[in-house]
């Protein structure tokens, strides 16, 4: 019989130490040691020229041939972000080198509206423009008593210019052409998911905090018809859209804006703001997926937030829940945390190019700068809102 108990308890001593290591229990430390730690990745693998390495085997030690134009713009966005949360000069003077990398990689049109010629690239993507936009808006959110009035007053001319081609860009049924071609600026194609909710953000978030308020008619209107085409519309087609889940998180994060902005009409926004989540916990099953889902938290925080501010207990509950278990999962994913799991920390290092990384999955080496990117901006709004 003793010995039997005693059995009994090795295994559970091995089954819950599993668990801990598999999990953490999310709090602010944890948060702050992540955010930490993902800001010495992004500025170890930002280049001279200022765009990034984009994809690091941290335990073979070698780069992959690969890049993302977006993803490249999405990883100056998440600088700008950690900027906002902490202003330092080593992360002012990575977010000057990657706006000088994308300035200086761009032509003006006729119009006067800027687009991008990413190196490498047959054509542009919509969402390297808008992701341009919201870097500086957000640095420019930050920074303004920091920086000269003559460099603020520069980079609003450079922000005015992508938000002019992103309004250029819209195509006849109120979204957003997904391409422009090189030698003149033109869009062309059909609309993605991710850029018109990356367009979306953009141009919310330009006339909540820069005074662009000559935008909120157009905004108003993509918001609109964006909800009925890839949210509505995608899920009468498929309960579980890949559609809607490439919406999600940037059509999220502008809910949240619209839902706080004032202006008519918009409160609807906090309801769809949750209804999303809901989609994304119930039917998409976030916390059930291999591969690495911060952009979940992204879009579940901003509601989590909203649910709470609006008295709506039952929802925030179940937002919270998920947050805690899934972020604090992700956050094991992380190399060089003291949370990590078993798989990074059976592969000691030290490399400063692992370091802060985050995995796409909770057994593969890979770390993408896109990855990191999103869950640094998970972490910060999670600081902000759950674990303030």
């Amino acid at each position: 019989m003793r010995k039997g108990i005693t059995t009994l308890l090795v295994l559970s001593i091995i089954f819950f130490s599993g668990m801990t290591c598999s999990e953490a229990v999310l709090d602010r430390k944890i948060l702050d040691r992540s955010l930490e730690l993902g800001r010495s990745f992004l500025l170890s693998h930002q280049k001279e020229e200022g765009n990034f390495t984009y994809e690091y085997d941290w335990i073979n030690k070698t780069f992959s041939r690969g890049d993302n134009q977006v993803r490249q713009a999405g990883a100056a966005w998440g600088i700008a972000l950690i900027y906002q949360d902490s202003p330092d000069g080593e992360t002012e003077k990575a977010i000057r080198k990657a706006l000088q990398f994308f300035r200086d990689r761009s032509k003006v049109r006729s119009t006067g509206s800027r687009y991008v010629v990413y190196p490498d690239e047959s054509a542009g993507s919509t969402g390297t423009v808008a992701l341009c936009a919201l870097t500086l808006i957000d640095f420019l959110r930050a920074a303004e008593e920091r920086i000269s009035p003559e460099e603020y007053s520069d980079l609003r001319k450079l922000l005015d210019e992508y938000l002019q081609f992103l309004v250029e860009a819209r195509d006849p049924s109120g979204l957003w052409h997904r391409s422009f071609l090189f030698l003149n600026g033109i869009p062309y194609g059909p609309s993605s998911p991710y850029f018109d909710g990356e367009a979306l953000l953009a141009l919310v978030k330009a006339a909540r905090y820069l005074d662009r308020k000559d935008l909120v008619p157009i905004i108003l209107d993509s918001a609109e018809k964006g909800y009925w085409n890839n949210v509505v519309l995608a899920l009468k087609k498929d309960r579980d859209s890949a559609v809607t889940k490439g919406y999600f998180q940037w059509a999220s994060m502008a809910y949240f804006e619209l839902a706080h902005s004032g202006w008519k009409d918009t409160l609807k926004y906090g309801e769809r703001l949750m209804e999303l989540s809901h989609w994304m916990i119930d039917v998409h099953r976030t916390l059930g997926r291999t591969r690495n889902t911060a952009y979940a938290y992204e879009g579940i925080i901003p509601a989590y937030e909203w649910a709470r501010k609006t008295g709506k207990s039952e929802d925030a509950g179940k937002f919270r829940n998920t947050i805690e278990k899934g972020l604090g999962k992700l956050c094991t994913w992380q190399v060089g945390s003291p949370w990590a799991n078993s798989f990074i920390r059976s592969h000691s290092t030290d490399d400063p190019l692992a370091i802060g990384g985050v995995q796409n999955h909770g057994r593969e080496p890979l770390l993408r700068i896109d990855v990191t990117q999103h869950q640094m901006h998970a972490v910060i709004l999670a600081r902000r809102y759950v674990f303030p």
